[in-house]
């Protein structure tokens, strides 16, 4: 969420929602969250949202565009696809179009369209955001901490497996059902990992970053007990612990740690200066172990929603 703070009449703002965008909508789109990236220090709307603008209509996601003689200023995105949590939105404003009441009016979009039961994201919680969450009457109740650590130099002890585990590297294709069942598992309690289906793996397959050399599997007798997904951002000097996952019944045996150590290791080798994860503050026992690797906070992301 990156908006503005306050309310002015605007006659000629319209706002349109959309189940799908056309291709010129998306790159309008896109062309509006880079502009905000650069301000701002970071994007708007979140990978799966910015994945989500293209490829057609998906089941429960919206497309909001606010406009101003025509111009797009504004764009939120409502995705209404769990069946137990309230819709979880995303919005911006153009840096050059803040101050008008376009934000304002954007969340007063998305509490109609949602029955007024919402989840708004507010990546980085710059103060206007969370004024607007304020003026929006939403609370805050989850916090998403993004961690980093150098891995120049990375001193880490070798990863101890389970002796009847082995890694090994994932292969389109041949994996991905396997993996989805873990994904699920692993991720029953978060909405957003947890509910990926194959069209949305299919999505970061066709990213350029992906890299199947990067996403490391463990195995028990040929069985799928648990992975780390890398991710390497190029641009920023970036390597991340994009998905790291242990299917239920096989946490506490020390995989996930050395499926970390691995991960990272990998992610040096390339030469990455910086590795990153984003994790949530209340997970207090992955917080730890990420610390004792060494990572350390470096931005939060907020997300408030309706009282319910």
């Amino acid at each position: 969420m990156s908006s503005d703070d306050t309310v002015r009449a605007f006659p000629a703002r319209s706002i349109e929602t959309h189940s799908a965008l056309t291709p010129d909508q998306a790159e309008a789109v896109l062309t509006l969250l880079g502009e905000a990236a650069r301000v701002d220090g970071q994007q708007p709307v979140s990978e799966q949202g910015r994945l989500q603008l293209r490829g057609g209509a998906r089941e429960g996601v919206s497309h909001l565009l606010l406009t101003v003689d025509g111009q797009l200023v504004g764009y939120a995105q409502l995705e209404d696809t769990d069946p137990v949590e309230a819709p979880a939105a995303e919005l911006v404003v153009g840096p050059e179009h803040r101050g008008h009441g376009h934000g304002r009016a954007l969340g007063a979009a998305l509490l109609a369209a949602s029955g007024k039961r919402l989840r708004v994201w507010a990546h980085g919680g710059h103060p206007a955001a969370r004024h607007l969450a304020q003026v929006l009457g939403l609370t805050l109740f989850r916090e998403l901490r993004q961690m980093r650590r150098a891995l120049t130099g990375l001193e880490l002890p070798d990863p101890q497996l389970p002796a009847d585990v082995s890694v090994r590297a994932f292969e389109p294709g041949k994996d991905d059902t396997a993996w989805l069942a873990v994904n699920a598992g692993a991720f029953a309690h978060h909405p957003e990992q947890g509910s990926l289906t194959q069209r949305d793996l299919d999505d970061r397959k066709a990213q350029p970053w992906f890299d199947p050399a990067g996403f490391f599997l463990a195995e028990r007798r040929g069985e799928l007990i648990g992975f780390h997904w890398t991710k390497v951002h190029a641009e920023e000097g970036l390597g991340e612990v994009y998905v790291l996952g242990v299917r239920p019944g096989e946490q506490g045996g020390g995989l996930g740690k050395a499926l970390t150590t691995i991960g990272l290791r990998h992610l040096a080798a390339q030469g990455l200066p910086t590795a990153m994860l984003y994790v949530d503050a209340d997970n207090k026992a992955a917080v730890s172990v990420y610390e004792r690797l060494g990572f350390r906070t470096y931005e939060t992301d907020l997300m408030y929603r309706t009282e319910t």
